[in-house]
């Protein structure tokens, strides 16, 4: 959002029930009770910005009404609409559990890996603002810190890292239930980042870990690397691992600090290439003025 503002967007973000999750928000609504708790809330705020807003840019699957109601309103008011996919709310969905998302008049995904379920849709990466990422590289140290942040234990394969590290000369640190100004602190510690091992593809946790040039150990999808690739014109600097080879991708590691150093600074680099939030707007403009 900042970033939209930064290149002259008039942009205003609106969140249900900010909490600690959207502080930036400029308007936070209610959480809605009951499917009419939900209209009162929501059709009042979409009145109050249709009259001002030239494009609804919805995220996660959300419209402000209901998306029966909400595409021809918005068609036959000449607004424009993109829906904005985060990962979660499409993997594993059918065809015809997202058939609701070709009433928008553009679709969005973060990845290369996700065009598998939503195929017409365009691609722009999830962006950080580089300024608040200072790179902290991994430290030369006989036990290096390796850390694992999961937002679910069972999705991100943390019983696996567990089990990896038990026979490292490691410390393993899991970090869980802090805020993020906290957890920042164990991401600038850490030597090795294990993201998760089932997913796939990478989240906003491993894109963090890289900005601070850290080397990040995930699963990845070997069709979706290629593709990234290809399109992209970089190299993906993860370094691949399934359950089966983590442990020993590990190890590799722990052996070798400068390697350690090397593949942080070149995590750093395709950050700074593929993430950059300002980077991220200039494409979502180029989305907005191709409606």
């Amino acid at each position: 959002m900042q970033a939209l503002r930064r290149k002259g967007v008039d942009a205003t973000l609106v969140v249900v029930e900010r909490q600690k999750l959207h502080p930036e928000a400029d308007r936070s609504l209610d959480r809605p009770t009951g499917f009419w708790g939900r209209q009162a809330v929501q059709w009042p705020e979409f009145v109050r910005l249709l009259p001002r807003t030239d494009v609804f840019h919805f995220y996660f699957g959300w419209t402000l009404v209901p998306r029966k109601l909400q595409w021809p309103l918005l068609k036959a008011t000449r607004r424009k609409s993109v829906l904005h996919f985060l990962g979660s709310d499409i993997r594993g969905r059918s065809p015809d559990e997202l058939a609701y998302a070709r009433g928008a008049d553009a679709r969005i995904v973060g990845s290369y890996d996700a065009l598998r379920w939503v195929p017409d849709a365009h691609v722009v990466p999830p962006g950080l603002d580089l300024r608040d990422y200072t790179p902290v590289p991994p430290e030369h140290r006989a036990r290096p810190i390796v850390l694992h942040a999961p937002s679910s234990r069972g999705r991100k394969g943390t019983e696996h890292v567990v089990a990896a590290c038990e026979s490292l000369d490691v410390e393993l640190d899991i970090v869980e239930g802090l805020r993020h100004d906290e957890a920042r602190r164990h991401y600038e510690r850490a030597d090795i980042v294990v993201d998760q091992l089932n997913a796939g593809w990478y989240g906003i946790f491993a894109l963090e870990a890289m900005a601070l040039a850290k080397p990040v150990l995930s699963y990845l999808r070997p069709e979706a690397v290629e593709e990234t690739e290809r399109e992209l014109g970089v190299e993906v600097p993860i370094v691949r691992v399934t359950k089966e080879t983590l442990r020993e991708r590990i190890a590799e590691l722990v052996g070798d600090a400068e390697r350690r150093r090397q593949i942080g600074a070149a995590s750093r680099a395709y950050v700074e290439q593929v993430h950059d939030a300002d980077k991220g707007a200039d494409r979502l403009i180029a989305i907005y003025g191709s409606l």
